[in-house]
């Protein structure tokens, strides 16, 4: 089994991408983690790295079973030189030796496939980088990679509007990688949503949610919020389970 997706507490992680190095954000932090939290989605420009190092401020040294992933290289032109930079920027501001999971946030086209991925295989194959992934690809492209160094997670868009990686998903479930959908609460028709959450006693979002863990026993939804009270609704959307006409009617 994928560790990624054996053993975890929730199968819904957090989202950072807004977070800034407040106290009041550090202490978000810590109450996630103590609600049941244990899979952080960050990457080097979020917030203009004010999300990595206001996770390594509130966290560092990170409790055994959290996994704090983050992402490098995705705007053009960064090359294999600048992704080392920008992984040697997040141990730094993630205060860290080891990050349990890298993802190459872009395939730059100015770049092969093959030469962004070795670096992320030569940090693995020193011990810094536990597990590797990739963000945004084809299933081409995600062979491609793996052939370089084994992948254990892809980080693409996926949610009831878009489902244009139904391919990659199922490429995943296959071979039990981890398949995470970032803007997971987009798309849907609302006043089905609306009707299955009061069947439900649940909330449209948490509907978008269960949605996603049905769909694939692969999916590792991030909904980022800054909300304590929407980090506990969204972990509680695990325990939704949705019927098979619910389910079809959001299909």
């Amino acid at each position: 089994m994928n560790p990624l997706l054996d053993a975890r507490r929730s199968r819904i992680g957090l989202g950072t991408n807004r977070l800034t190095n407040t106290p009041a954000n550090r202490d978000f932090l810590l109450q996630a983690v103590e609600a049941g939290i244990d899979f952080i989605d960050t990457a080097h420009l979020y917030s203009s790295g004010e999300s990595e190092t206001t996770i390594g401020a509130a966290l560092a040294p990170y409790p055994a079973g959290l996994t704090v992933a983050t992402k490098g290289a995705y705007n053009r032109g960064t090359g294999p030189d600048g992704l080392r930079e920008q992984i040697e920027q997040s141990f730094e501001r993630l205060r860290t030796d080891t990050i349990e999971l890298y993802y190459l946030h872009r395939i730059d086209p100015e770049y092969s496939v093959e030469a962004l991925v070795s670096v992320l295989a030569e940090y693995r194959e020193a011990g810094r980088i536990k597990h590797v992934g990739v963000s945004e690809v084809s299933v081409e492209e995600l062979q491609l990679a793996n052939a370089v160094v084994p992948i254990a997670a892809v980080q693409n868009e996926f949610n009831l509007g878009t489902r244009k990686h139904d391919e990659v998903l199922e490429h995943c479930a296959e071979r039990e990688l981890a398949f995470v959908p970032f803007f997971p609460l987009r798309g849907g028709d609302r006043s089905t949503l609306e009707r299955i959450a009061g069947e439900l006693d649940a909330t449209p979002q948490q509907v978008k949610l269960a949605w996603l863990l049905r769909r694939s026993p692969v999916m590792v939804p991030i909904p980022g919020t800054l909300s304590i009270e929407h980090v506990r609704e969204n972990l509680a959307a695990a325990e939704l389970e949705l019927s098979d006409e619910q389910f079809a009617a959001l299909a």
